[in-house]
């Protein structure tokens, strides 16, 4: 970039920061492209799951989450990130295009930028320890920021919720092309994308015990001390008012604000989508839990046991193959903000 903005080094800090956000089954589906004086998020569509996210809504969420980071990082590293979403109706792949300035980070900002190495998806069972009221509400506040509506389940719409997740499960299993794309995308022991098998744990057929995606090859062991699923274990909803573009990808910032916030607490999280990726299904959790607005992402979330043995980094892409120079960038990209 040009002299006085953020120098090679801090760019490339801060994507790497960026890409060690959660998407749909590790896949990364971003590219970033630097310019003389910005900085431009992509959608990468080769990395779209036909199957799992036909629609492309949870590629856009992982985009965000991407997005979302890359502030933080900046953040941390002195500059305000401005933020230009969707920048050129022409070009739906062109998803931000971000300029900055000078700005001295907040204790907070760092706090979060601590966390972005640390955050896991954690698919194993929690303890029994209850959720302070205190972290749920900070926790919202972070998504608000984003515009975005978080909701706790409770009583009834967990019921429903639970049901929603059962039912996507159950179709999802008898789903022969889905389930030839998710054995596609993890068991993975060396891949820089993709799920590893060190970090899914078998099925938990455990009465009172949410199902999970039936990951293959799964490696990762259980806590012992862990409990199952229980009213200790947090169910969150995050739901927009609409559900166009602009607002899957800023659920996808609040998605990491959600998670930032959770990890920076000292709790386990894990992102559901499964229940949102058929309209159907969908549909219920909109109608019975998240009150007419548009579920997006759910987060199951509590404490690990204490016991639980630390979770390897999932592996990622190299910078060099997500992060180039936007006069050189395979898209027809728009010109430099």
């Amino acid at each position: 970039m040009e002299r006085g903005l953020p120098d090679d080094f801090t760019v490339k800090a801060a994507v790497a920061m960026a890409i060690r956000a959660p998407s749909v089954h590790n896949s990364q589906p971003w590219r970033w492209a630097v310019g003389a004086r910005s900085l431009h998020l992509y959608a990468d569509p080769s990395r779209q799951l036909a199957q799992t996210d036909p629609d492309g809504r949870d590629l856009l969420i992982g985009c965000g989450a991407a997005l979302h980071h890359l502030r933080i990082g900046f953040a941390a590293l002195g500059w305000q990130a401005d933020v230009h979403r969707l920048p050129n109706p022409a070009e739906p792949d062109h998803l931000a295009a971000v300029e900055f300035r000078r700005s001295e980070p907040s204790a907070s900002e760092v706090a979060l930028a601590a966390a972005i190495p640390r955050r896991r998806t954690d698919r194993r069972r929690h303890s029994s320890w209850e959720v302070p009221r205190g972290y749920l509400e900070s926790i919202a506040e972070a998504v608000a920021d984003e515009g975005v509506v978080l909701r706790v389940a409770e009583n009834a719409e967990r019921h429903y919720l639970a049901v929603a997740i059962s039912e996507a499960n159950r179709r999802h299993q008898a789903d022969p092309a889905y389930q030839v794309e998710l054995a596609a995308w993890s068991g993975r022991r060396a891949a820089p994308d993709g799920v590893p098998s060190k970090s899914t744990p078998a099925p938990d057929v455990t009465p009172g015990t949410l199902p999970t995606r039936r990951f293959a090859d799964p490696e990762l062991s259980e806590p012992v001390g862990a409990t199952g699923e229980d009213d200790e274990t947090v169910l969150l909803v995050l739901s927009t008012a609409s559900d166009d573009r602009m607002s899957r990808l800023r659920a996808g910032e609040a998605t990491s604000a959600a998670l930032l916030t959770a990890t920076r607490l000292g709790l386990a999280t894990c992102p559901l989508t499964e229940p949102l990726e058929l309209p159907d299904v969908r549909r219920t959790v909109e109608n019975k839990v998240s009150s007419g607005t548009f579920p997006q992402m759910v987060v199951r979330l509590g404490w690990a046991p204490v016991n639980a043995d630390p979770l390897p980094a999932t592996p990622r892409r190299d910078l060099q193959d997500v992060l180039i120079p936007l006069d050189t960038a395979e898209a027809p990209f728009g010109g430099d903000h």
